[in-house]
C-alpha cells in the first residue's frame, strides 16, 4: 500500500515534470513563431532554446513517468525511498547546471551533445558553458541510474532474476500462467534493463566529452561517439513510453474490475521489446555511409519490428478490457484510453522514417520531430496527465470541472494539429533545426506555432487542476 508521504513525493515528481513540460512548451511556440516569420529570434538564442527544449522535454517527462512507474510497483516490490529521493534531487540540481550552461554562457548544441562539438563551437559558447550542460546531464543520469539500479534490486528480492521478472520460466514452461509476473513487474523489468544499458553508454560518452572538453589534446572516435550518444538518447526517450504505459494496464484494470494477465503471449512481446529497443537507435545513423552495413539493414528490421508487439498486445488488450465492462469514463480513464490512439498513430511515421530509402530523403526534416511529438505528445504525455487526474480523485476527491473537460478535447486536437504540420512540413521537405524558413516554408510552422498556443493552454488547465492536489483538504486513503 502506498503512504501519504509517499503519494506526496510522487506528486512532486508529476508538478515538477508537468511545470517543465510546459515552459517546454513555450520555447517550442516561440521556435515555430519564429520559423513561422511572426516573431525574431536570433540565430543563437534559437539555438539555446532548441537545446533546452529537446533537453527538457525528455529529462521532464521521463521524471513524471518513473514517478507514475514507482507508484504502481510500490505496490508489488519493496523500492528505496531514499533512492527516489535522491534521483530528484540529482534531477534538480542537473536541470538547474543544464539552464546556467544554456542561459548564463550561451551553450546550443542541441540535446545530442555530438562529439567535438560542445568543445569546438566556432566561439558559440565557452568551456564553462559546455562543461555546466555535460556535467549537468551526468548528474541527472546518476540519479535516474540510481533508481533504476534498486528497482532492478528489487524485482530481483521479489522475482529471483530479472529473467523472470520478464516471464522467461513462464514462457519456457517451467511454471504456468497463473504464476506470471505481474504486468507492472514486466514492464519495470523492460525498462530497467534498457536504461541501465542506456544511462551507463550516456555517462560514457558524457565523460569522454567533458575530458575532451578540459583537455583538447584527448581525442575519440567521432563515430563511436554517435553511436553512443543516440544508444542513450533513443532508448532512454523510447522508455519514456514503456514506463507510461503502466498506466493503461493499472487504470484500466480498476475502471472495469478486470484484471489485465499476463499471458504467455503478453510476456513475448515485452521479451521482443526489450531486446529490440536497445538495437534500433541505428535507424538514426542511416545515412552514415561508414556504419557497417549490417548494423543499418538490422536497424531499418528491427524498427519495423519494435513498435509491434507491446504495442499490439497493448492496444489489443485495452480493446477487450474495455468491451462490455461497463466502465464509467471520467477524464483519467478517457486520457487513458485515448492515449492507445495517440501511440498507435505515432508510430506509423517512424516506421516510415526507418525505412532507408526514405530515411536518406526524409531524416533531416521536419517529419522526425512529426513523429515524435505525436508518439510523445498524444501517447506517453497524454498518459502522464491521466494519471495526474486519477491520483488526485483518489487521494483527494479533487471535482472535475467542465473547464477540465474542455482542456482534453482542446489538448487532443491542438497537439494532433501541432504534430501533423511537422509531418507536413517534412513532407515538402523542411529541414529540422534550422532557425530561419525561406518563404515556402513558413505557413505550417505558423500554423504549428498557433496550435501550440493552445496546446499551452490545455497543459496550464491540467497543471492548475494537479495542483490543488497539494492544497485541497478533502483527503482520502488511496484505495
Amino acid at each position: 500500500m502506498q503512504t501519504d508521504s509517499n503519494n506526496k513525493l510522487i506528486a512532486n515528481y508529476l508538478f515538477i515534470g508537468g511545470l517543465i513540460v510546459f515552459v517546454m512548451m513555450l520555447f517550442g511556440v516561440m521556435m515555430l513563431l519564429t520559423q513561422g516569420g511572426v516573431i525574431q529570434l536570433g540565430p543563437a538564442t534559437f539555438y539555446q532554446f532548441l537545446t533546452i527544449h529537446g533537453t527538457g522535454m525528455i529529462g521532464a517527462c521521463a521524471l513524471a513517468a518513473s514517478g507514475v512507474m514507482w507508484y504502481f510497483l510500490n505496490k508489488h516490490v519493496v523500492l528505496s525511498k531514499k533512492i527516489f529521493i535522491t534521483n530528484l534531487i540529482c534531477f534538480l540540481i542537473g536541470v538547474v547546471m543544464v539552464i546556467v550552461g544554456v542561459f548564463s554562457f550561451d551553450y546550443a548544441s542541441a540535446w545530442t551533445f555530438l562529439y567535438p562539438l560542445p568543445t569546438l563551437s566556432a566561439k558559440a559558447w565557452g568551456t564553462i558553458g559546455a562543461l555546466l550542460y555535460l556535467f549537468g546531464m551526468l548528474i541527472i543520469g546518476i540519479g535516474f541510474l540510481l533508481l533504476f539500479l534498486d528497482i532492478g534490486r528489487a524485482i530481483i528480492k521479489k522475482q529471483g532474476s530479472l529473467a523472470k521478472g520478464l516471464g522467461w520460466d513462464i514462457i519456457s514452461g517451467k511454471k504456468s500462467e497463473k504464476d506470471a509476473p505481474h504486468v507492472a513487474i514486466v514492464a519495470a523489468t523492460m525498462v530497467t534493463i534498457v536504461d541501465v544499458v542506456a544511462l551507463l553508454v550516456g555517462a560514457t560518452v558524457l565523460m569522454m566529452n567533458i575530458i575532451h572538453t578540459i583537455n583538447p589534446a584527448y581525442t575519440f572516435d567521432p563515430l563511436l561517439a554517435k553511436n553512443f550518444t543516440y544508444a542513450f538518447g533513443h532508448v532512454f526517450a523510447n522508455s519514456i513510453i514503456y514506463m507510461s504505459v503502466i498506466v493503461v494496464y493499472e487504470l484500466l484494470s480498476k475502471y472495469t474490475n478486470r484484471q489485465w494477465k499476463a499471458n504467455k503471449v503478453f510476456l513475448i512481446a515485452w521479451t521482443m521489446s526489450t531486446f529490440f529497443t536497445l538495437i534500433i537507435y541505428t535507424h538514426h545513423l542511416l545515412m552514415d555511409s561508414v556504419m557497417p552495413r549490417w548494423m543499418l539493414i538490422t536497424g531499418q528490421v528491427l524498427s519495423y519490428a519494435n513498435g509491434l508487439p507491446v504495442l499490439v498486445i497493448t492496444a489489443y488488450g485495452a480493446l477487450m478490457i474495455v468491451y462490455k465492462s461497463g466502465i464509467k469514463w471520467d477524464i483519467a480513464s478517457g486520457l487513458t484510453f485515448i492515449a492507445m490512439f495517440g501511440w498507435t498513430i505515432g508510430v506509423v511515421p517512424a516506421i516510415v522514417d526507418a525505412t532507408i530509402v526514405v530515411n536518406h530523403v526524409m531524416h533531416n526534416t521536419k517529419w522526425v520531430p512529426g513523429h515524435f511529438h505525436m508518439y510523445m505528445g498524444l501517447g506517453a504525455v497524454v498518459m502522464l496527465f491521466a494519471f495526474m487526474y486519477y491520483l488526485t480523485k483518489v487521494d483527494k476527491q479533487i471535482p472535475i470541472t467542465k473547464l477540465d473537460w474542455a482542456a482534453l478535447y482542446c489538448y487532443l486536437i491542438s497537439m494532433f494539429l501541432v504534430s501533423m504540420q511537422f509531418l507536413v512540413s517534412g513532407a515538402i521537405s523542411t529541414p529540422r533545426r534550422w532557425a530561419t524558413h525561406i518563404p515556402e516554408w513558413m505557413g505550417p510552422a505558423l500554423f504549428g506555432g498557433i496550435a501550440g498556443i493552445f496546446v499551452m493552454i490545455a497543459t496550464s488547465i491540467f497543471i492548475y487542476h494537479f495542483m490543488n492536489y497539494f492544497f485541497y483538504k478533502n483527503s482520502t486513503k488511496d484505495s
